[in-house]
């Protein structure tokens, strides 16, 4: 099995013979709602929503189990039938012969191409699909059929899609049924379908969606006939890739304005028959969309069937998507560097498919999570940061006064929605991410007093951290929590990170950290909610408390001495030491906070000082640290030391030896690193404890867990999956990068590097992973990427490069140079650069080592800006205090109103020497 090659620095690449490696799928949308798939057989799905599925929905197996697809037939006289696309029973039956068809796929950036090659019939097909990047709502599929033989093909042509236009609740859920809600009707360029209802999980409603597959060739001319119906296409005894319609020609076609109601829908599409000559071409546009009305749909479709509209269409999409990728990478390892450019895109598709929609990701209808929301920011932050601040103020209005959060996300930016069913799960992580996103985005902007901004609170019957519900409120009150005078309460935003991060404090267990509820980042550690409690996440609140701290003396410095809270806080700040050992005493003091902001609050203010505030902040988050120092170091029987990070719902700790094995998790090692819980001599042996039982370089690097070698029932449902498998012992890509990232940032740069370019290593070698480019959610026990495309772990790793390997980072509002480049990722000429947007203004920044020093041996020299020597630069050493813009340590930074001074409508370059 050969692997993809690629073809530019834009990520285009190749690879032959796609369809004898299997999962494969690949993404095609638009920002107007077209979520598409499509595997190297055009097999997969597209779909606006759960309830809008233009075609029959996939999961993973069915992309082998599925005859349906979107397929293109060539009767060939007096040679048979070929399908352009590979779906023939014949061409499957050959798949592994050594006659079976070449076939070649290109692919980029939201478009797919496949050539195929039939030496038996002596013809070639290209075909070419993408969505446009405009608001219309279709998905486009280019077919050139060639001949390549040396005689004369006289050719039926045509095109057989089969329509679904339902639910995907409809599957199994009255698929029959619902199929004689079906109308269906011919037009002159194809086939309509408009169902009368819908039936799904909303009740039975009319129908609001119109569903169409259109087709002209690219000289105009219109198809002569059409197969509306898929019972009549197939025949008795056939199939879709063995259709009686193309196989025997006796099924009669029906022509334009044909109706017929209740059956399963096909747009069976079938050209003039024609002769190619040897090396002569012909091209066939087919349209698949949506539309509200059947002529808004057909009037969409026909602007792209013509030569020049679908080119100029393609053109467009591809330069739309290029300059939305404005972070790009050129260092010693090329590939490597266009690899990145996958992992960059890859939020965007995230932000539009959310974690549902494609193949492996079968679960969910759509949206993205609470977690979600803030990690995807980090990579707006990093390629298009305007409009980011807005966003980030509209995603606080999800906070409760309890300091949980809505789970039920809207689709409009800042709506969230009431789950008025259930108590819904606390997933105890969720408040640590928010700060994280806004921490970045004040570094990167220098905005700080975005802190002070208000926003609403999230009010639904949920109260009391998920444990009880408000028999009070009311649905017509709306989402917004009230004063006890009716009025819709605001408070800044630093007022709802205080409450997530407080409430969170006060919430621990019988070893005094924070209590694990419905899980952390781990969704599968779902099953100790009573007596379960996460040291690791207890160890990133409390980072996030120091570092709150130091944002509030920054405000401090800008002049704002007081910070207004809403007076039911006050009792969350109380600094104590006697009352952090006290585990009761902090139960009550949130039952008695929960219990004040259970129904409305009072709407009154309390001002409290800067200071103070920040010296509360650190005072909790020291605390945090050392009592995790104390007691949470392990060290077993091998001489090998790491954090515990875990304590399941029996009260006992996770990790350590046991009769079973050695019991190691990576997430508890990660956030140790990160929050600066672990010393450095600490960190030296977490890296050699994680390399003895986590790191197997055959499966991309480190692996999430060990063995335990039992169903724990009182941890979580990950125990029940096999090893090697998703949370249970993969290498899951997201924990790995944010171990990278953690490394990075105490300045083990080799040992961060270890662990990307493993991960690297392993997506990329084809013949292991069997993925295209990019990283996915994680890598099984047999080397397989899963859950490809839609992964936290693509904007972490995006973070990461840019920010700790290349260490171009913003620092309230400066741009600042720390480089943890290592020798090898320098090129021939000694370079390593970024191309970035910071600013508002678009940048090449080269690293130059002239010296070939190792990372930890070079220094920065000097700065150029546009081959001009940066006056403003100073390589003194000079003490940082919060709020201080700029220079820090040995690090390289120029100042953002120097930045703001320069050309924005031209790229600029700056030359950072090394020495």
């Amino acid at each position: 099995m050969k692997g993809y090659k690629y073809l530019d620095k834009k990520g285009t690449f190749e690879l032959e013979n796609p369809e004898l490696t299997s999962y494969l799928y690949f993404p095609i949308c638009n920002e107007s709602g077209v979520m598409s798939s499509l595997t190297p057989t055009f097999g997969g799905d597209s779909k606006m929503g759960q309830n809008t599925f233009l075609f029959s929905p996939v999961s993973s197996e069915d992309l082998h189990n599925n005859k349906s697809s979107r397929n293109f037939w060539c009767h060939i006289k007096g040679k048979g039938i070929w399908s352009a696309t590979g779906r023939s029973s014949k061409q499957q039956a050959e798949l592994f012969m050594e006659y079976k068809d070449e076939t070649r796929l290109e692919a980029g950036i939201m478009w797919q191409k496949v050539t195929r090659i039939s030496k038996e019939f002596g013809i070639t097909s290209e075909i070419t699909s993408f969505v446009p990047h405009t608001k219309h709502r279709v998905e486009l599929m280019i077919v050139k059929l060639k001949n390549s033989g040396k005689e004369n093909l006289d050719i039926t042509p045509t095109a057989a899609v089969p329509l679904y236009g339902r639910s995907a609740d409809n599957i199994r859920d009255h698929r029959h049924v619902t199929s004689l809600l079906h109308r269906i009707e011919t037009v002159d360029i194809g086939v309509i379908l408009n169902p009368t209802l819908t039936f799904d999980e909303r009740g039975h409603q009319k129908n609001q969606m119109v569903y169409g597959v259109f087709g002209k060739t690219s000289d105009g001319e219109l198809p002569v006939g059409f197969y509306p119906c898929t019972e009549d296409f197939i025949g008795e005894g056939g199939s879709f890739e063995n259709p009686k319609a193309i196989s025997d020609g006796n099924i009669a076609l029906v022509k334009e304005g044909f109706r017929i109601e209740g059956f399963e829908a096909l747009g069976g599409i079938q050209f003039q028959n024609i002769t190619l000559e040897p090396m002569e071409e012909k091209t066939y546009i087919l349209v698949m969309g949506y539309g509200d009305s059947k002529e808004e749909l057909m009037k969409e479709a026909d602007s792209f069937l013509s030569q020049k509209a679908w080119e100029t269409a393609f053109a467009s999409m591809k330069k739309y998507w290029d300059e939305k990728l404005n972070i790009e990478f050129d260092s010693g390892k090329k590939d490597f560097d266009t690899w990145m450019y996958w992992v960059s895109f890859q939020p965007i598709l995230r932000r539009i498919y959310g974690c549902s929609f494609l193949p492996h990701h079968d679960y969910g209808k759509g949206g993205r999570g609470w977690r979600d929301l803030w990690q995807d920011c980090l990579a707006l932050l990093m390629m298009n940061p305007g409009g980011v601040k807005e966003m980030l103020i509209d995603n606080f209005s999800g906070v409760r006064m309890d300091g949980t959060n809505a789970t039920i996300i809207g689709k409009n930016q800042g709506e969230f929605i009431a789950d008025r069913n259930n108590i819904t799960r606390v997933w105890m992580d969720h408040g640590v991410w928010p700060f994280l996103t806004t921490k970045l985005y004040i570094m990167q902007s220098g905005d700080i007093e975005i802190l002070l901004k208000e926003n609403y609170y999230f009010k639904d019957p949920q109260c009391m951290r998920g444990e009880e519900k408000d028999e009070l409120w009311k649905q017509e009150e709306g989402n917004h929590v009230r004063t006890k005078e009716g009025d819709e309460y605001k408070g800044t935003i630093l007022e709802h990170m205080l409450i997530q991060h407080l409430t969170s404090f006060y919430d621990v267990g019988e070893h005094n950290h924070i209590r694990l509820r419905g899980a952390d980042w781990n969704d599968a550690l779902d099953m100790a909610k009573e007596r379960g409690e996460s040291v690791a996440f207890t160890a990133l609140y409390g980072e996030n408390l120091n570092q709150m701290g130091e944002l509030i003396l920054s405000l401090y410095q800008k002049g704002f001495a007081e910070i207004p809270l809403a007076k039911e806080l006050k009792i969350l700040l109380e600094d104590d030491l006697k009352t952090y050992e006290d585990i009761r005493k902090k139960q009550e003091i949130l039952h008695r906070y929960c219990v004040q902001c259970k129904s409305r609050i009072s709407g009154e203010k309390l001002f409290i000082s800067s200071l103070e505030l920040a010296n509360n902040l650190k005072n909790k988050g020291d605390w945090i640290k050392k009592h995790i120092q104390e007691r949470e170091w392990i060290t077993n029987a091998e001489g090998h030391s790491w954090y515990n990070g875990y304590y399941d719902n029996s009260g006992n700790a996770v990790e350590g030896d046991s009769p079973t094995g050695v019991r190691m998790m990576l997430t508890g090692q990660v956030f140790a690193i990160m929050s600066h819980t672990a010393v450095t001599e600490q960190v030296k042996e977490i890296i050699s404890s994680a390399d003895t039982y986590l790191y197997d370089p055959c499966i991309g690097g480190y692996k999430l867990n060990t063995d335990f070698k039992e169903l724990k029932t009182d941890f979580g449902r990950m125990f029940g999956f096999a090893y090697g498998q998703k949370e249970n012992g993969a290498v899951f890509s997201h924990m790995a990068v944010m171990y990278a990232n953690a490394l990075y940032q105490r300045g083990f740069a080799r040992e961060g590097y270890k662990v990307i370019d493993a991960l690297y290593r392993h997506c990329s070698n084809f013949e292991k992973s069997r993925i295209y480019p990019g990283v996915p959610e994680y890598i099984g026990g047999n080397g397989r990427g899963l859950y490809h495309y839609l992964t936290g772990a693509a904007s972490w790793l995006l973070l990461t490069v840019l920010t700790e390997m290349y260490g171009v980072k913003g620092h309230y509002g400066d741009l600042k140079f720390s480089p943890k480049l290592t020798l090898e990722q320098f090129d021939s000429n000694q370079k390593a650069g970024a191309n970035l947007v910071f600013a508002d203004r678009r940048l090449l920044v080269l690293y130059y080592n002239p010296l070939k020093k190792e990372y930890g041996e070079y220094q920065i020299k000097s700065i150029f800006i546009n081959d001009k020597l940066y006056s403003n630069y100073n390589s003194t050493v000079i003490s940082e205090k919060p709020g201080y813009s700029g220079t820090l340590d040995s690090d390289g930074v120029i100042l953002r109103k120097d930045l703001e001074s320069l050309d924005a409508s031209v790229e600029h370059k700056v030359l950072v020497e090394l020495i």
